[in-house]
């Protein structure tokens, strides 16, 4: 067999695409760090009397009425909030809802401010969290909002009951008691001290919203097919049309008595990064547009009257390994995949569908990361890939699959970013390695339930996480057990050392503990790092009372209450 890498000749675009594609388009101490050029996230007081904030948009002047015309996808494969992981779910149905505490959508989500709970204090020890929660605040069925609701929604979040996966429960790994202190007060102990801004921003998630007590009794604390309940948040829905439109209405008892200024949101699904969402928006078809392919941003940027603007996702885009299956569950095979995945041609092949950077098991943004130039230097990341090719075939001899593998069922999204991929996988895993994969490209809703139930071989989609911290995403991603380890993967060593990452405050320290465990994950790999994504959004510049410009991910400031139209 002619393996066109074994000289170290590297992979171009045009020899992928040649191959089947053609046609084809923070701190140390657990802040929510944001990307490198922009600083870090504020600062979180111990204590804070938030009785006189009030929220406003960041102009003066907000114009009151209107409907804003949103363009994302909005394909959920379930409705149950907490229970999912996608944007399909939070990008439409996130106005509906309020946190605890939020993220500020004045300066991009850097500050943690009031929301349902008012004011807040945290012991001097780091092991008691008392939130104090606003009186009079109503859900859309006409019910007061009080301390057992929000009891009853972190009791769900911290301890799924049985059949109940929530992404985000990882978070909350430290909380040992909740309690309703009284009608409004609500308290959280911790079995050990976490760093406040660690804590803060969990709270602080925009998944982490507050739900009706009875809504979760009324059915049996599973939501997954209850298309609307209520919430307390600034809009409430009125119509929806699967794959079409979801359309919200202005909350006229909304708590925060100067919000929202729209009397509406109508919610238009598109595919992320497909020219039909770009086109919508470029025609005037939408107002707003979020997941634009990059062709559609420049052409937005170019366009008098309207603006757009990049920003780093907290979400990896990756290949999942069953390690239940053979001879996944042999480490050596799923290192000899990890190796020959050439992701600067990955990274390439999408370049002009979705933004996208290379990186491995850590976020390469963060300050966290592996220096770049130290990642190029490491098998699997070269720019010259004969070494990886080598030690990948010398491993899967060594496991007993030098002859190759036959037959793998290959789970694909159905995004086009998931599909290009899976070509140029198939094609470079079969001309490296004599590995041989069928396609099966599915919705959203089968993929995430085939990967949960191990229903695959291989499984290319993207997971997100809730913070920047290593605290976060490893807990879920990559522990045993974790709710988004869709691999089922395990290494004793990696279990040991992730309570250590967990409590250490010693940046130094907490660091080489983290290079530790991504030494671990490069020798035994969980899943395969494809790419790490960026966002696009774009926008008619009348749309007011946003500034996306330093987010981190899309998953924080989605409510909507400041938006203006000023037409």
């Amino acid at each position: 067999m002619d393996h066109p890498r074994s000289q170290g000749a590297a992979w171009s675009r045009r020899r992928v695409l040649e191959t089947g594609l053609k046609g084809a388009a923070a701190t140390a101490l657990g802040a929510h760090a944001l990307a490198p050029d922009t600083g870090l996230a504020a600062e979180v007081p111990l204590e804070f009397d938030g009785r006189n904030f009030q929220l406003a948009a960041p102009e003066p002047n907000p114009k009151r009425g209107g409907v804003l015309r949103y363009g994302i996808t909005s394909r959920p494969p379930h409705f149950d909030v907490h229970q999912s992981g996608t944007i399909n779910n939070l990008g439409s149905q996130g106005c509906m809802f309020d946190n605890l505490v939020r993220r500020d959508p004045r300066d991009s989500g850097r500050t943690i401010i009031p929301d349902l709970a008012h004011s807040w204090e945290i012991a001097r020890d780091g092991r008691t969290y008392t939130f104090h929660l606003r009186r009079g605040v109503l859900f859309h069925d006409g019910a007061e909002l009080t301390a057992e609701d929000v009891k009853a929604t972190y009791d769900r979040i911290v301890r799924p009951p049985r059949e109940i996966s929530i992404p985000r429960s990882s978070l909350f790994t430290a909380v040992s008691e909740i309690n309703a202190r009284d009608r409004y007060t609500v308290e959280f102990k911790l079995s050990e001290p976490r760093p406040a801004s660690f804590m803060m921003g969990a709270f602080a998630s925009g998944w982490n919203v507050i739900l009706r007590k009875k809504t979760l009794e009324d059915n049996n604390y599973n939501l997954r097919r209850v298309v609307t309940y209520p919430g307390t948040g600034p809009f409430r829905p009125v119509r929806r049309v699967e794959n079409e439109v979801w359309a919200m209405e202005r909350n006229p008892n909304y708590w925060n008595r100067g919000l929202p200024y729209l009397d509406g949101i109508e919610f238009y699904h598109a595919l992320p990064f497909s020219p039909e969402l770009g086109s919508a928006l470029l025609a005037g078809r939408t107002d707003y547009a979020r997941l634009l392919d990059p062709v559609s941003l420049r052409r937005v940027k170019q366009t008098p009257g309207m603006s757009g603007t990049d920003f780093y996702q907290s979400v990896i885009q990756a290949a999942w390994v069953n390690a239940r299956r053979r001879p996944f569950d042999d480490p050596r095979v799923r290192r000899a995949l990890h190796l020959v995945l050439d992701r600067a041609v990955l990274v390439d092949v999408v370049k002009d569908v979705a933004p996208m950077m290379v990186g491995g098991f850590i976020y390469p943004f963060s300050e966290f990361a592996t220096p770049r130039e130290e990642m190029a230097r490491r098998l699997g990341y070269q720019a010259d890939a004969g070494a990886a090719v080598r030690e990948a075939r010398a491993l899967l001899a060594a496991a007993g699959q030098g002859r190759g593998i036959r037959g793998l069922d290959f789970l694909i999204r159905d995004v086009a970013t998931f599909k290009l991929w899976a070509q140029a996988i198939q094609a470079m895993l079969q001309q490296t390695l004599n590995v041989e994969c069928r396609l099966r490209t599915v919705v959203e809703s089968v993929w995430f339930d085939d990967v949960r139930n191990g229903n695959y071989d291989l499984a290319i989609g993207a997971i997100v996480s809730t913070l920047i911290d290593p605290s976060d995403y490893f807990n879920a991603w990559y522990k045993d057990g974790g709710p988004q380890n869709y691999s089922n993967w395990k290494d004793p060593r990696f279990e040991a050392l992730l309570p250590q990452i967990d409590r250490e405050v010693d940046r130094e320290r907490r660091l080489a503990l983290i290079r530790q465990a991504e030494a671990i994950m490069e020798e035994n790999p969980p899943l395969l790092p494809v790419a790490w994504e960026k966002i696009n959004d774009g926008w008619y510049n009348y749309v007011k009372g946003h500034v996306p410009y330093d987010y981190f991910g899309i998953y924080d400031c989605v409510r909507m209450d400041t938006f203006w139209l000023d037409k």
